[in-house]
């Protein structure tokens, strides 16, 4: 797929959305507002819900954009906090738009986006993890990933009612990441 088709479509979903909220997005509204036709944005998204993980993989490369340099001296919890915070900053501007692309991923009626949802979760934790340059082994690795899975979740529900700042997002971040302080290394 052409990377400006990619980038325009998934603007374009975020700015509709942000008009009419990611339930009610309509893609012939979206390959409008794009200048391409329905086809063409068939032939770049299966469905919504494909834009949607578009995003969140733009967002993932912002958390792994983090210098290491930067991360340098912080204890794990903060490595951790800083290229999640990451993740969430990229989001800031369309925050209840995304929050309205997690509610339609766990919607009654879409059972299908369910299991994907969970292992994109997974491979969220995983990839800050090893951003943050946190290497435990063996049962703290496993509560390294079942604590910071906790983190991010708590941190998900402040999110979309947040204000620019994210203090709330990064205190929930915060509370439920300090146990990796804890952790043997």
């Amino acid at each position: 797929m052409r990377a400006g088709l990619r980038d325009g479509v998934v603007r374009a979903a975020m700015a509709e959305a942000a008009e009419s909220g990611w339930y009610d997005l309509r893609l012939h509204r979206v390959a409008a507002r794009a200048g391409i036709t329905l086809a063409e944005l068939r032939g770049a998204f299966r469905d919504a819900d494909a834009i949607a993980d578009a995003w969140f993989e733009d967002a993932l490369a912002a958390l792994l954009a983090v210098p290491a340099e930067e991360l340098e001296g912080l204890s794990p919890a903060r490595r951790v906090e800083a290229v999640l915070m990451a993740w969430f900053a990229h989001q800031a501007s369309h925050r209840r738009v995304v929050g309205g692309m997690l509610r339609a991923k766990l919607h009654l009626s879409h059972p299908h986006h369910w299991v994907p949802a969970v292992f994109n979760l997974s491979r969220l934790v995983h990839w800050a993890l090893d951003a943050a340059r946190v290497d435990a082994h063996g049962l703290a690795r496993q509560a390294e990933e079942a604590g910071a899975t906790l983190a991010v979740l708590r941190a998900l529900a402040a999110f979309p009612g947040d204000d620019e700042s994210l203090h709330r997002t990064a205190a929930a971040l915060r509370r439920g990441l300090a146990f990796l302080d804890r952790l043997p290394r």
